[in-house]
């Protein structure tokens, strides 16, 4: 028994403060718990966004401008962020998503442009051009081991200089036929709202994303390949133990990576018919503070469906803001979504915190044997880093 935990027990008053203090950290959790606060807080902050927006201003709850218009716009950072968040299970960064969807882009408009052949052939040559840049990014950091964020930091330069030299930096506006538009933009449904006049109606390319997501969060949450994943993120070296081939896998989630991001591509060559120079790095900020503050919702990890929720906090928000402070939102949007971001991964840090028992251990046995009884459980971050500090396994 240690000097601190004699005094303790000497102390009647020193006892009963900690025991006040851990009943009310406990009824503080259970509060938190079961309002469902600790999963749901990006659903409750939505719906405080919608309440005070939807009262203040008389725009934001209309289909056509506002909830459509954000709907339809954000499928592009939602799977750019689906590109951040795969690689990212198995405790790699892809960095090079925002470069990788404006090579994809700025293919299929430039053979648009000055080829005869389908638009689609240009798409899939995009889709094509992005897949090896993903399989490039596997070979850098499996074969030659270098980190992750250095290697794909390094490729989206490299992507910008291959970009340069297909196309001189203007924009490339009218080059698409109709029937390629039509293939992503025309409307699945569409009907009119009773008792009003608006039209409801979403493009293909909005069933598109939402296939997409469905997809990944089966593999993800579903099937073997998935639970490899989280295993490799969360302890490389004991999935390798395992019998994981954790390299294979981290090679794989690059090249599916490359994929999503040159898919995202294809969605705003649908929605917007044009290329601009302005397109795709700019939005990576956006898609990464998405997956993280999406990593605090739904399972304490990073996961599909809490990345969407974010996505979407987001853009509502900022929507919001945008209707109620038009002059300011040039500042307010970037300050916005850098406060939500550090907010949301010291809220996901927090969960992995462990409390230390505080009952005083009869010997220096029982000490170390609850040292390893309470070992630090996986954060809801562990994926985002290549040093796993706190092993997590999944049979």
């Amino acid at each position: 028994m240690t000097m601190t935990d004699t005094s303790a027990s000497d102390d009647p008053a020193a006892g009963q403060a900690n025991h006040d203090e851990e009943e009310e950290v406990s009824a503080t959790t259970s509060w938190v718990h079961r309002i469902g606060l600790d999963k749901y807080s990006g659903l409750y902050l939505l719906a405080a966004f919608f309440i005070f927006f939807g009262i203040t201003e008389s725009n934001f709850l209309i289909w056509n401008g506002s909830i459509e218009f954000v709907l339809t716009q954000e499928v592009i950072v939602v799977l750019l962020a689906f590109a951040f968040l795969v690689p990212l299970t198995t405790g790699t960064f892809d960095l090079s998503i925002g470069a990788t969807m404006a090579l994809s882009l700025v293919i299929v408009n430039k053979m648009a442009l000055e080829t005869d052949l389908p638009d689609g052939v240009g798409a899939l040559v995009g889709m094509g051009a992005c897949l090896a840049i993903g399989a490039i990014n596997g070979f850098i950091v499996v074969k030659l081991k270098v980190n992750s964020f250095i290697a794909t930091l390094g490729m989206s330069q490299v992507i910008a200089a291959l970009i340069r030299r297909i196309h001189d930096g203007g924009n490339i506006t009218s080059a698409f036929g109709d029937s390629y538009i039509n293939f992503g933009k025309g409307s699945l449904f569409s009907f009119k709202w009773p008792w009003s006049e608006t039209i409801i109606e979403l493009p293909y390319y909005f069933f598109f994303g939402l296939a997409v997501a469905v997809g990944i969060w089966y593999v993800l949450e579903h099937t073997p390949v998935g639970r490899k994943m989280f295993a490799t993120g969360g302890n490389p070296e004991a999935a390798r133990l395992s019998g994981v081939k954790t390299d294979r896998l981290a090679w794989g989630s690059l090249i599916a990576s490359a994929g999503i991001a040159g898919f995202a591509g294809l969605i705003y060559s649908w929605k917007f018919g044009t290329y601009t120079s302005s397109v795709g790095p700019p939005l990576l900020f956006t898609a990464v503070g998405a997956v993280f503050f999406g990593a605090s919702q739904l399972k304490g990890r990073p996961n599909v469906w809490g990345t969407v929720i974010a996505v979407y906090v987001l853009a509502f928000g900022i929507k919001g803001i945008g209707l109620r402070y038009p002059r300011e939102i040039d500042w307010i949007q970037p300050m916005f979504e850098g406060l939500v971001l550090i907010i949301a991964v010291a809220v996901a840090s927090r969960q992995a915190i462990v409390k230390v028992n505080r009952r005083k251990p009869a010997s220096s046995d029982d000490e170390t044997s609850r040292a390893i009884e309470h070992e630090v459980q996986p954060s809801p971050l562990s994926g985002f880093s290549n040093d796993h500090e706190h092993p997590e396994t999944h049979n």
